[in-house]
């Protein structure tokens, strides 16, 4: 028996644009919603809606007694909204290419449970008070969300690998710096848990660290990311033809450098709000970063191989990304 979608694919056909667009459209809006996540920590709004799903007591939405911090909260749980209609958009593209391409299916597909899990956790993080441990892994379920649509994006953009060969340790290197990364960003949802936005009032609970000492982890992480980004770009540049993964390194080093800096100036001037929702911004961009470098370096991971015009419109526009 069909799916709908099944049905609607024996009719209906849509092109690679279409599914660009809607793997962009996915990825812009699982950064945004990672942003609008730290507006509400910064401004103490976490629980500007005291009940979930519904915002408060016999109300959907926000209502004028829970003030700003209700209208922030309730912002960011609409902004789920048009993330699933986005992730939605990508699958319903996916699935009505010709021929149909069964690995993007799936990686649009995972974007949408991984929204369902996410929405779930933040249910569970209103429900737990803020509990920061919930918090942090929410976070962290967000940045898995992020790295599907990241994919997802990486596949529709890229229909064929180039024809450049990188090294076994090029790639050995390239593994690492995602790992690196990884845990970079998983020590800074300690140092968040640590720090003195907790989300809501002085009472909610924070994670039993001492705050000056995961953030010098934090940063010395942050440099040895950034000291392989560096390696790896000097090493790229002495391959001819590697000029797409060659930018790519550049671009995530340069990122690091930006987000070191802001990591560094917001802790010598005392965590300013707006300092704190740049440095999230810039987190999402460098897992990104990293994320894309890995897959020029490794070009055969979650890459399309076709031939025809398909495969010529796409090889352009890669480089033109």
């Amino acid at each position: 028996m069909k799916t709908p979608l099944g049905w609607a694919a024996d009719r209906w056909t849509l092109t690679p644009r279409a599914l660009r667009w809607g793997t962009t459209a996915a990825l812009v809006v699982s950064i945004l919603i990672i942003v609008t996540g730290g507006v509400v920590r910064v401004t103490g709004s976490g629980l500007g809606c005291p009940t979930w799903p519904a915002c408060d007591s016999g109300s959907l939405s926000t209502t004028p007694e829970l003030g700003i911090h209700g209208v922030i909260e309730f912002t960011n749980r609409a902004l789920t909204g048009v993330l699933i209609a986005a992730v939605g958009w990508a699958i319903v593209a996916a699935r009505l290419q010709s021929p149909r391409d069964r690995t993007m299916t799936r990686l649009a597909w995972s974007q949408f449970w991984l929204v369902v899990i996410n929405a779930l956790a933040g249910g569970v993080t209103v429900l737990s008070e803020l509990n920061p441990y919930i918090v942090a892994m929410h976070f962290v379920l967000a940045v898995a969300l992020l790295t599907t649509t990241t994919l997802t994006w990486h596949r529709a953009h890229r229909s064929q690998s180039a024809d450049v060969v990188f090294s076994r340790w090029i790639g050995v290197l390239a593994w690492t710096l995602v790992a690196v990364t990884a845990v970079l960003i998983l020590v800074g949802t300690i140092v968040t848990g640590s720090g003195p936005h907790a989300g809501d009032s002085a009472d909610v609970p924070r994670m039993a660290f001492v705050w000056a000492d995961v953030a010098v982890v934090h940063g010395v992480l942050g440099f040895a990311t950034l000291g392989l980004g560096v390696v790896l770009l000097v090493a790229l540049s002495r391959i001819r033809g590697a000029e797409i993964a060659r930018r790519r390194a550049l671009t995530f080093v340069v990122v690091v450098v930006l987000q070191a800096a802001l990591g560094v100036t917001q802790a010598l001037i005392g965590l300013p709000e707006w300092l704190v929702v740049l440095h999230l911004l810039g987190s999402a961009l460098v897992w990104v970063g990293a994320l894309r470098v890995l897959l020029d370096v490794h070009p055969q991971l979650f890459a399309r191989r076709q031939t025809g015009t398909y495969t010529m419109e796409s090889q352009a526009h890669a480089l033109n990304a």
